[in-house]
Protein backbone atom coordinates (compact mmCIF):
# COMPACT_ATOMS: atom_id res chain seq x y z
CA UNK A 1 0.00 0.00 0.00
CA UNK A 2 1.43 3.54 -1.12
CA UNK A 3 0.45 6.08 1.71
CA UNK A 4 1.54 9.58 0.84
CA UNK A 5 0.97 10.01 4.85
CA UNK A 6 4.86 9.18 5.75
CA UNK A 7 6.26 10.78 2.59
CA UNK A 8 9.03 13.28 3.12
CA UNK A 9 11.10 15.49 0.86
CA UNK A 10 14.73 15.89 1.04
CA UNK A 11 16.28 18.99 2.33
CA UNK A 12 17.38 19.98 -1.17
CA UNK A 13 14.15 19.80 -2.32
CA UNK A 14 12.98 21.94 0.64
CA UNK A 15 15.41 24.32 -0.26
CA UNK A 16 14.80 24.53 -3.76
CA UNK A 17 10.62 25.20 -3.10
CA UNK A 18 11.35 28.49 -1.02
CA UNK A 19 13.92 29.74 -3.71
CA UNK A 20 11.25 29.41 -6.34
CA UNK A 21 8.31 30.97 -4.61
CA UNK A 22 6.40 27.90 -4.03
CA UNK A 23 4.60 28.34 -0.46
CA UNK A 24 1.32 26.95 1.27
CA UNK A 25 -2.02 28.40 0.25
CA UNK A 26 -3.79 29.74 3.15
CA UNK A 27 -7.17 26.93 3.38
CA UNK A 28 -8.42 28.17 5.90
CA UNK A 29 -10.99 30.94 6.41
CA UNK A 30 -11.65 33.10 9.88
CA UNK A 31 -14.71 31.10 10.27
CA UNK A 32 -12.88 27.79 10.45
CA UNK A 33 -10.15 29.12 12.51
CA UNK A 34 -13.12 30.08 14.96
CA UNK A 35 -14.64 26.91 15.20
CA UNK A 36 -11.49 25.20 15.79
CA UNK A 37 -11.18 27.67 18.94
CA UNK A 38 -14.12 26.88 19.91
CA UNK A 39 -13.68 22.99 19.89
CA UNK A 40 -10.41 22.96 21.15
CA UNK A 41 -12.00 25.01 24.53
CA UNK A 42 -15.30 22.81 24.98
CA UNK A 43 -12.73 19.24 24.24
CA UNK A 44 -10.58 20.70 26.58
CA UNK A 45 -13.22 21.49 29.00
CA UNK A 46 -14.58 17.67 28.56
CA UNK A 47 -11.20 16.29 29.51
CA UNK A 48 -10.43 18.42 32.04
CA UNK A 49 -14.35 17.79 33.77
CA UNK A 50 -13.57 13.86 32.91
CA UNK A 51 -10.26 14.40 35.23
CA UNK A 52 -12.34 16.19 38.05
CA UNK A 53 -14.72 13.34 38.57
CA UNK A 54 -12.41 10.88 38.63
CA UNK A 55 -10.28 12.46 41.29
CA UNK A 56 -13.34 12.96 43.24
CA UNK A 57 -16.05 10.55 42.82
CA UNK A 58 -15.25 7.77 40.58
CA UNK A 59 -11.27 6.80 41.16
CA UNK A 60 -10.39 3.87 38.88
CA UNK A 61 -13.93 3.16 37.49
CA UNK A 62 -13.70 6.20 34.92
CA UNK A 63 -10.49 4.50 33.73
CA UNK A 64 -12.08 1.10 32.78
CA UNK A 65 -14.68 3.15 31.59
CA UNK A 66 -12.50 4.25 28.50
CA UNK A 67 -11.56 0.95 27.92
CA UNK A 68 -14.61 -0.65 27.47
CA UNK A 69 -16.12 2.20 24.99
CA UNK A 70 -12.43 2.00 23.40
CA UNK A 71 -12.87 -1.76 22.82
CA UNK A 72 -15.43 -1.52 20.17
CA UNK A 73 -13.82 2.00 18.11
CA UNK A 74 -10.52 -0.63 18.11
CA UNK A 75 -11.95 -3.32 17.07
CA UNK A 76 -13.95 -1.96 14.01
CA UNK A 77 -12.58 -2.77 10.76
CA UNK A 78 -10.53 0.49 8.96
CA UNK A 79 -12.50 3.15 7.37
CA UNK A 80 -9.42 3.24 4.60
CA UNK A 81 -10.33 1.03 1.51
CA UNK A 82 -8.10 -1.64 0.62
CA UNK A 83 -5.65 -1.39 -2.18
CA UNK A 84 -6.56 -4.22 -4.85
CA UNK A 85 -4.22 -6.62 -4.98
Amino acid sequence: MDSNLLKTKSLEQLVADVEHGKHLKRALSAVDLTLLGIGAIIGTGIFVLTGTAAANQAGPAISLSYVLAAWPAASRPSATPSSPR
